[in-house]
């Protein structure tokens, strides 16, 4: 049998709007009514008819979250803090990624739309601003990471990548590191382009500047095989800074299988610092990004949004910091020699 809201109340002595009022989590309930309606809802194995709510409110429960590529461990911990944020307060997530493909990009952002979210988080680069265009005449609410700057109905949170790179920087230059190489993430990407812009900068300053500087995918092989073009080089880096872990760690393989020692011959630095990070051998040093943190904060930045009058976007910041493995170490003396 098939009970309604109203078969909810009745059974717990309430009226149909408290019972609305617990499941939503919108009022102040006492703990004894809520127990009271929670335990009717248990014994009638009860599911809100989320349809039904939308025609009377106006309003869905769903906040949209868009991400690149479900598969990058980069972003299982953005998942969790902004789920979290978003079932915590009785609503749903609509989660989408976008292959790094425009044609899918296109469909993600008809799709935030068609299902009249109240709000998205645009946690990936493959979507430009223009985006925003469809989103705000949509009156969708929206949360970027790195993408632009805050305006109607539109939030940004910058991730101070620069701080941790300094970091990384000094740390290495305190263990004797005089020569860098960078393999930076795939071009074309606006915060792989920020971060090797800071990398660039950061190691010039220090009288370090990088060479060579190259590119790659944020896969696994494809940071193996930019490490052929820094093994080439004529002058061979004492360290590897590269646009991600991922990168780093298909880095590492690929310097292991080329007989080049990780760290005694050639250091490696890291950004994102994955769950996999420490189980990399040796483990990773890397910068860390509070993944978790972003996710949650996209969702308060969205929530903030949807209550102010205004609806004016704000700014927010997080910061970054190095975490120091063993990845790392001091600087190997004189030329290295890769066996052929």
């Amino acid at each position: 049998m098939v009970y309604t809201m109203r078969d909810v109340a009745r059974r717990a002595g309430v009226s149909p709007a408290t019972v609305s009022r617990v499941l939503n989590k919108t009022h102040y309930i006492s703990d004894e009514t809520r127990k009271r309606v929670l335990d009717v809802v248990g014994d009638l194995n009860y599911f809100k008819n989320v349809h039904a709510r939308r025609l009377a409110t106006g309003k869905s429960d769903l906040f949209g979250l868009v991400i690149s590529d479900i598969a990058n461990p980069y972003f299982p911990e953005v998942i969790r803090g902004f789920q979290t944020m978003a079932w915590d307060r009785g609503f749903d997530v609509l989660l989408l990624n976008t292959e790094y493909n425009p044609e899918r990009t296109r469909a993600v952002v008809r799709k935030l739309v068609e299902s009249d979210v109240r709000g998205a988080a645009i946690m990936t680069s493959s979507i430009d601003s223009s985006a925003t265009g469809y989103l705000n005449e949509a009156r969708i609410a929206t949360v970027f990471s790195n993408t632009c700057q805050a305006d109607k109905l539109v939030s940004n949170i910058q991730v101070d990548y620069r701080r941790g790179i300094d970091q990384a920087i000094e740390h290495v230059a305190s263990l004797g590191h005089r020569r860098a190489g960078v393999i930076a993430g795939p071009e074309g990407n606006r915060t792989a382009a920020n971060i090797a812009q800071a990398l660039i900068s950061g190691l010039s300053t220090r009288g370090m500047k990088p060479k060579p500087v190259t590119h790659s995918d944020y896969r696994l092989d494809a940071g193996a095989s930019a490490v052929k073009e820094i093994l080439a080089a004529q002058d061979i880096p004492t360290v590897i800074f590269c646009g991600s872990d991922l990168i780093a760690m298909g880095a590492m393989s690929a310097l292991e299988q080329a007989g080049v020692r990780v760290p005694d011959d050639i250091s490696v630095v890291g950004i994102d610092n994955i769950s996999f990070a420490i189980l990399a051998r040796p483990s990773l040093t890397t910068i860390n990004v509070p993944r978790e943190e972003l996710g949650r904060t996209a969702f308060h930045a969205l929530e903030k949004l949807l209550q102010l009058k205004r609806r004016r976007g704000a700014e927010y910041v997080l910061e970054t910091e190095l975490i120091v493995r063993k990845s790392t170490s001091r600087a190997r003396r004189g030329r290295l020699h890769v066996p052929k």
